[in-house]
């Protein structure tokens, strides 16, 4: 389903926007900001039904490599390869317009993964009774609290006919019972045979979920394997 082919993210060197107000009075020029590589030759295959639980410190190149898999930025080098319609849920409300009401944004990511507005309206019910929002789900998705937010986005990925399903420590937010739901709706998907991408520092979350672990460094893939392993090696990598 999924395939990293030596994959490298780098951004280019920039000159810093703006500067001190001693800096202008100088007549000098901001510093430049050196070339930053984020990921470097990263390779790794998922297959159908696998759920892949990806650990690193913060700044390890976790959140990059999202970004990459679900096309929000490109690889500097190499190929990404995807089968199948991919939800993500790569922050609070990402995708959502803040000016349509809930209901309006659950019609927009269907027709984002090309399900026709009949298959959406089937899901319909199922999905805001999930989130919890039926007093509010025509209301603007601007006046929701991030709370609201983050149920109507996970209910959103997980009803919908989604073959992959990318989650970025989304389930950090929320009260135990929702997380509780969430993890149960996300075992039904795996169960269905979709396929998942998980990043959390929630060992509990990552063992009871993922069947495979990959551990990032420093934007390099240091482990690749089962999940227990991959904790231990993340853990006493940390010790290092």
């Amino acid at each position: 389903m999924i395939t990293f082919s030596h994959v490298t993210k780098r951004y280019p060197a920039q000159t810093l926007s703006g500067g001190t107000l001693r800096t202008a009075l100088a007549f000098r020029r901001p510093p430049p900001r050196p070339a930053f590589t984020a990921l470097e030759d990263i390779s790794f295959h998922l297959r159908a039904g696998e759920a892949l639980g990806i650990l690193g410190h913060n700044g390890a190149g976790k959140s990059t490599l999202l970004k990459l898999l679900t096309r929000v930025t490109r690889p500097t080098t190499g190929h990404i390869r995807v089968h199948g319609r991919m939800s993500s849920l790569l922050e609070v409300g990402a995708g959502f317009h803040h000016d349509l009401s809930g209901r309006e944004n659950i019609f927009l990511a269907g027709a984002m993964l090309g399900m026709s507005p009949r298959r959406v309206r089937q899901r319909l019910d199922a999905i805001i009774a999930f989130a919890g929002l039926e007093n509010d789900i025509r209301l603007p998705v601007r006046t929701y609290s991030s709370g609201m937010f983050l149920r109507l986005a996970f209910s959103v990925g997980v009803h919908l006919d989604s073959d992959i399903l990318v989650i970025d420590e989304a389930l950090a937010v929320g009260d135990h019972l929702f997380r509780q739901r969430c993890l149960a709706r996300i075992q039904h998907f795996r169960q269905q045979g979709g396929t998942l991408v998980l990043v959390s520092h929630d060992d509990a979350q990552l063992a009871a979920t993922c069947s495979q672990g990959l551990v990032l460094s420093h934007g390099r893939l240091t482990f690749r394997g089962g999940i227990s392993d991959a904790l231990h090696h993340y853990h006493t990598q940390k010790e290092v």
